[in-house]
């Protein structure tokens, strides 16, 4: 496997700490959800790279295919479960795509879902569920 890049990112003190990239770019404080304002947590972390990964993933795709759309649009909504076993994540992806058919829409959401290495990553390990649309 060819290495493309890797992410160092440093977490001191856990959902009450903080987390910094080791360029520095990313440097920011962490609370439980809905405790402090002006803070982030590991959800929205998550959330903020599958959405950016799967919109990547999309268009990728879609030039591949040559297929011309309108602009493209991911909302990640990232869930903290609790059960008998402990913590669990879910993912529900809501997909825009601009200026296509349903039909061009979903082929290029399901393939993304395909390549996306989020989507990649969690299969079989968390769920994941995605919804395409298009205006």
């Amino acid at each position: 496997m060819k290495k493309l890049y890797t992410s160092t990112v440093t977490a001191i003190g856990g959902r009450e700490g903080r987390v910094r990239s080791e360029d520095g770019v990313l440097d920011i404080p962490l609370a439980m959800p809905g405790v402090k304002k002006e803070t982030t947590n590991p959800e929205q972390l998550f959330a903020a790279g599958y959405a950016a990964c799967f919109d990547s993933a999309l268009n990728l795709v879609a030039q591949q295919e040559k297929i011309k759309h309108g602009g493209s649009e991911v909302t990640a909504h990232v869930t903290l479960n609790q059960d008998n076993d402990g913590y669990s994540l879910s993912v529900k992806l809501d997909v825009l795509v601009r200026d296509v058919e349903m039909e061009v829409a979903q082929k290029l959401v399901d393939s993304a879902h395909k390549v996306c290495p989020y989507s990649r990553a969690t299969k079989d390990n968390v769920t994941v569920e995605v919804e395409s649309r298009i205006a």
